[in-house]
């Protein structure tokens, strides 16, 4: 197992397009990483020049220790899996998952014993016999899995390995990955989804991109109790953070928040001027409450739209000098209605400041 360290990396494609912009990062060994960003934002891309499958522009990728922008994919100690599975359709659960170490020339012993050990870990015993026509999607995508595993590679590739399941088949396999993660602890695993809950619930550090930059590297919850920009913080969470744009003053050690004409004081400490200056207020939809007058308020205005899940309410609200609705989520069911005038509150402790520049205050 190894370590995998990336310095100024960079993808540029013939016809000058940057894909990837000086990219830095480290991994450490037995670390689960989850690659994640909206479509487009080169996350697949960083995914495939580490397995080698992607020429690197710029920069140097290290894995445990040793410089492989040139060395082949086969060379560099990894095993990836991908979103289609790439299973043999004529073999055998067995023989797809011996095959690699078949190639390799290992012995048959040692092969049975390494396809057994992976298949029990993956719940495929009962399957060993079966062609893939005649699995699950989920159970195809395990056979995948457990491919890579009797390599024993340095570092586990995911290329949206559940991308092609449904939502129950999803959250199975999901369970598996981690159970599979916790079984081999000090394995390097490597993750790309554009699912925040994937990587929410499966990952040890998220790497956060847009656009071909690392907006963000950390654990789940502090990029979603402390996203640096407003970026991050739209992304991580559902429904997404509330940004609202506000005024922002400080005064002294107290620091006031002004959304159209209404004000509130916060537990964030600002650079802004006594005057005051643009910025943005977040607030996530569950950390909204309905108050029960305008003065105990801070956001006020018309409901919209009314989304009754039942376990909860979800209110879109609009309100004045804000061009989206303000989501609010609230326990239980509510007897409000489209149309109705609502004033939201929220813990000071709760709140969001950004920049004009949209990004965190103390950072």
């Amino acid at each position: 197992m190894a370590d995998v360290k990336l310095t100024h990396v960079k993808k540029i494609y013939s016809n000058k397009v940057e894909v990837l912009r000086d990219i830095n990062l480290d991994i450490k060994q037995g670390e689960f990483i989850v690659f994640v960003g909206p479509s487009g934002c080169g996350k697949s891309t960083l995914l495939r020049m580490i397995s080698g499958l992607e020429e690197i522009s710029g920069g140097t990728l290290e894995i445990d220790g040793q410089v492989v922008n040139d060395i082949p994919p086969a060379l560099r100690g990894i095993a990836m899996v991908f979103q289609s599975y790439a299973l043999y359709p004529h073999m055998t659960v067995y023989d797809n998952m011996a095959f690699s170490l078949q190639i390799a020339k290992v012995s048959k012993a040692d092969i049975d014993t390494q396809v057994r050990k992976a298949a029990e870990m993956l719940q495929l015993t009962p399957y060993l016999d079966r062609l893939p026509k005649a699995l699950s999607g989920g159970q195809r995508q395990r056979v995948a899995i457990g491919r890579a595993i009797v390599r024993r590679p340095k570092v586990f590739l995911f290329d949206e390995p559940l991308s092609n399941l449904d939502a129950a088949l999803r959250v199975a396999t999901r369970m598996e990955i981690a159970n599979l993660k916790e079984s081999m602890p000090d394995s390097t695993m490597i993750y790309v989804t554009h699912d925040q809950v994937e990587a929410m619930t499966l990952a040890d550090r998220i790497v956060l991109l847009s656009a071909g930059n690392i907006e963000q590297v950390g654990s789940p919850l502090e990029l979603y109790e402390n996203p640096a920009n407003v970026f991050v913080a739209k992304f991580i969470g559902s429904p997404a953070m509330n940004i609202v744009p506000c005024q922002i003053a400080q005064t002294g050690e107290q620091t006031k928040v002004t959304v159209a004409d209404n004000s509130v004081q916060t537990a964030v400490n600002t650079a802004a001027s006594e005057q005051g200056k643009p910025g943005f207020f977040g607030i996530r939809p569950e950390d909204l409450h309905v108050a029960d007058s305008e003065e105990q308020g801070f956001l006020s205005g018309k409901v919209f739209f009314v989304e009754s899940l039942g376990e909860s309410t979800l209110l879109y609200v609009k309100v004045p000098g804000c061009e989206e609705l303000v989501i609010a989520k609230l326990i239980g069911t509510l007897p409000t209605q489209r149309g109705d005038l609502v004033h939201l509150t929220a813990d000071a402790q709760k709140m969001h400041l950004f920049d004009e520049n949209e990004l965190a205050y103390g950072r």
